[in-house]
């Protein structure tokens, strides 16, 4: 999540006596949340560059295998190094969180893992098949042909895409719960498979990949946009660093309108499956028919019920309408929501610079003066310290999605069925774990970046010492 989730402090969610467990302190028991929120936050960026590094990667090998340009060969060499650098340490933060989800949570393990614990299953065979075929890929290279070379990188790919979405069944069945029945309190009656494709997942696993592929598009292309605006200072422009920049931002620039759309549809879903989430999403307090639409300081009226319902005096359920106990942090969920609409419409906005520069160059194709006149739009020094920003915008664009999601099913861990304290670990000294994770993922980090770092140099040229650099058009 991020550091809004950290501050959270659902209503409702001070632990309560268990006469079979007992109650963690309210110490621990925040730690447990604070420490769970800050390993997914980590990770969720990790699993998002695993989505969607070896997707760009294999782009530009593809591109190389199509047009015989080295310079695409050698960016996806380049690529897929980083991705093994950031795949081993995805796995490390990934299983930090497999052992947290008893540590922490053994309430919410011991009654419902039997219900999701096939999909956590599944998710370790598609993780085996990355780590696979990703050792083939990077062991490949030179020794394979290079139609076979590619061919390996492809479930590489597909099994990343396939543990992600067995993940997100999990969070969508604790947001929609389905394929069990409760007898006098006991779970009965489980259906692994209705519990997997419960009514969220189709949502939540196109809205995660999605976001996915985004994030690391703009995330990469920001690194190289930095390379650009540098040479663009010494009167060139490497044709290295302006296809470093041109593929995941063309991904990116790809997804950015179609999150959109799935951004639209999660709200519609959330709307009908959990009123009291979107109510605190879009800042309801009251119920009435002719809902206003508010964003920051900006009010429309009747606009929401139009928005949402195609009827502009529809009545929508507000806050007040749902018991206190039962409602979540409204304003860090808003605050999240716009934070990441504001992120989403940023990126929109220069995705569809890109693709009307893209339109603008084709249609000029025939006339020679006219193209060369708009060659470098894109490549201006304002787009350029733009582009620079949007990777990380897009990152907290996801962090922020997260926290909407995950505390606005507060105070549930399980929605409607289960409330958090009821999930906690009860034994005493969960807050010195946290002290640890922090510690630990605090060396991690700096060990991955200096990693990276050194892995900047490039080994060997894109093009033939004595070719010329492209020049900056004036």
């Amino acid at each position: 999540m991020s550091l809004l989730l950290l501050l959270a402090d659902a209503p409702g969610a001070a632990p309560v006596a268990d006469a079979a467990r007992g109650a963690a302190s309210p110490a621990d028991f925040m730690a447990a949340r604070q420490q769970m929120a800050f390993t997914l936050g980590f990770h969720i960026v990790l699993a998002s560059i695993g989505i969607g590094l070896p997707a760009i990667t294999l782009l530009a090998e593809w591109r190389s295998l199509r047009t015989g340009d080295t310079v695409y060969a050698e960016l996806a060499r380049r690529w897929m190094k980083a991705a093994g650098v950031l795949f081993a340490v995805g796995a490390v933060s990934g299983t930090v969180l497999s052992f947290e989800m008893g540590t922490l949570w053994p309430g919410f393990m011991d009654k419902y893992g039997q219900v999701f614990g096939a999909a956590f299953a599944l998710e370790g065979l598609a993780f085996f098949i990355e780590a696979i075929f990703m050792g083939v890929y990077l062991y490949g290279w030179d020794r394979l042909s290079p139609r076979a070379h590619f061919l390996t990188g492809i479930p590489v790919v597909i099994a990343g895409i396939a543990s992600a979405s067995f993940v997100v069944t999990v969070n969508s069945w604790m947001n929609q719960p389905r394929g069990f029945t409760l007898v006098n309190g006991e779970v009965t009656d489980v259906d692994p498979l209705a519990a997997m494709f419960n009514p969220a997942t189709p949502v939540q696993a196109v809205h995660l990949i999605l976001a996915s592929l985004m994030v690391c598009g703009f995330l990469v292309a920001s690194v190289y946009a930095v390379a650009l605006l540098r040479d663009r200072k010494a009167g060139r422009v490497d044709r290295y660093n302006r296809l470093g920049f041109a593929v995941p931002f063309s991904l990116g620039a790809v997804c950015a309108p179609l999150q959109v759309l799935v951004g639209d549809w999660a709200t519609r879903f959330v709307a009908d499956n959990q009123p009291i989430k979107f109510a605190a999403m879009e800042g309801v307090e009251h119920t009435q028919a002719g809902q206003p639409f508010k964003f920051a300081i900006f009010e429309i009226p009747n606009a929401l019920s139009l928005m949402l319902k195609f009827d502009a005096h529809a009545t929508l359920r507000g806050l007040d309408s749902f018991p206190a106990d039962q409602r979540p942090p409204a304003e860090v969920v808003r605050t999240g929501f716009e934070l990441m609409i504001v992120m989403g419409m940023f990126l929109l906005a220069l995705a569809a610079w890109w693709g009307l520069t893209w339109f603008l160059r084709r249609r000029a194709a025939g006339r020679v003066g006219e193209l060369n006149a708009r060659a470098d739009l894109p490549w201006k020094p304002w787009f350029l310290r733009a582009a620079t920003v949007a990777g990380v915008a897009a990152v907290i664009a996801m962090e922020a999605g997260w926290t909407v999601t995950e505390v606005g099913r507060q105070p549930w861990i399980v929605y409607g069925v289960m409330r958090v304290e009821e999930a906690v670990n009860p034994n005493p000294g969960l807050r010195f774990g946290l002290y640890v994770v922090l510690v630990v993922y605090a060396v991690l980090a700096a060990a991955t970046i200096s990693v990276l770092r050194r892995m900047r140099r490039r080994p060997e040229p894109a093009a033939p010492a004595d070719s010329p650099k492209e020049k900056v058009p004036a």
